[in-house]
């Protein structure tokens, strides 16, 4: 009787192990920085102020999109409260803060860098232009700030977060340039393929729009990653799967995944309290997000699973509150699916 216990359980572990064994690692884009640099490359996220979006100042919309309070989203700095009020457009003349925007870039860069290379001995860093919009400014800006970056030591390549309305011509051919000899990606918020959606969220462009800039990033030899957000307004999970779906299609390297979430102050915010959206649950999440890696690409890397916020702005849902917690149960849904994170 003994034998035979220890026999199913001997049995049980193997096969458990096997399972392990057979599961396939999605390509994160660690790995991929991994692969190309040798070692763990370190993304450090950086806030200048001065920047914001076509959708906020008016130009396209007014307010911006109606789940973002940037502050949530933003790099978190005490040097970028400087500028308030001074923001810069597409059509800006000038700049006089040009100077407090490079000092700004310094200054975080080098108190960033240098907590990463205490606490984890990172030696390679891709400066990360995260909040607002980060291509929407007079190129003469764009480029003395990405030249800046380029040129902190230990510094491979640029990731720079925007809008497919808010880039022009030239700051394309100039990061085509700097492609050749550096690592240069651009971040697209894709987030739905569906115009009602866009319009919903007050987005301020079509998505058209996005599909086209991508498609030209990628002719301009960019490494390009696409912002994907399940759960937006009106969206079934039919909806969601297809937005992956054709995101895939455009040739995007990398992708982020996001559920969304509801903060204070925002206009989705408003949507909630009269009970007229109601986010997704993270069951439903899983399932869509399970099905979105099963047909991606093996040569898209992932870089981000999902979203959220643990403090008092968070108003919905609850399980957003903890990361840790949905990286457990996402990994969980994929063993089932042969696949790990």
């Amino acid at each position: 009787m003994v034998q035979t216990t220890v026999l199913r359980v001997s049995l049980a572990n193997i096969l458990s192990r096997f399972t392990l064994l057979k599961s396939q690692q999605i390509f994160t884009y660690g790995a991929y920085l991994r692969d190309k640099f040798g070692e763990r490359v370190y993304k450090v996220g950086i806030n200048i102020s001065g920047f914001t979006c076509p959708n906020i100042d008016g130009t396209v919309a007014k307010g911006g999109c109606t789940f973002c309070e940037n502050d949530s989203f933003s790099a978190s700095t005490d040097s970028v409260q400087e500028l308030k009020g001074f923001y810069l457009n597409l059509e800006s003349k000038e700049n006089p803060y040009l100077d407090k925007q490079l000092l700004q870039l310094q200054m975080q860069f080098d108190a960033l860098s240098a907590r990463l290379k205490r606490e984890y001995g990172a030696t390679k860093f891709l400066v990360y232009f995260q909040s607002f919009t980060n291509t929407y400014a007079p190129f003469e800006t764009l480029k003395a700030l990405y030249d800046k970056a380029l040129s902190f030591d230990d510094v491979v390549g640029l990731s720079i977060g925007t809008r497919s309305d808010s880039i022009t011509d030239e700051t394309l051919d100039y990061l085509s340039e700097m492609a050749k000899s550096k690592e240069i990606w651009i971040e697209f918020g894709i987030q739905s393929i569906y115009d009602v959606t866009l319009e919903r969220i007050n987005r301020g462009h079509d998505v058209l729009n996005v599909k086209e800039w991508i498609i030209k990033s990628k002719k301009a030899g960019l490494m390009v990653c696409g912002h994907l957000i399940f759960g937006l307004p009106g969206e079934d999970k039919k909806m969601m799967l297809e937005t992956a779906k054709e995101a895939y299609t455009w040739g995007i390297d990398s992708v982020k995944y996001h559920s969304l979430y509801v903060v204070k102050r925002t206009a989705l915010a408003n949507e909630y309290a009269r009970g007229e959206f109601r986010p997704i649950s993270e069951e439903d999440y899983i399932d869509v997000l399970v099905q979105a890696l099963q047909i991606k690409p093996d040569t898209v890397s992932v870089q981000r699973m999902t979203a959220g916020i643990d403090d008092e702005s968070l108003l919905s849902p609850d399980w957003c509150r903890d990361k840790n917690a949905q990286l457990r149960h996402i990994n969980a849904a994929l063993k089932q699916v042969g696949l790990k994170y």
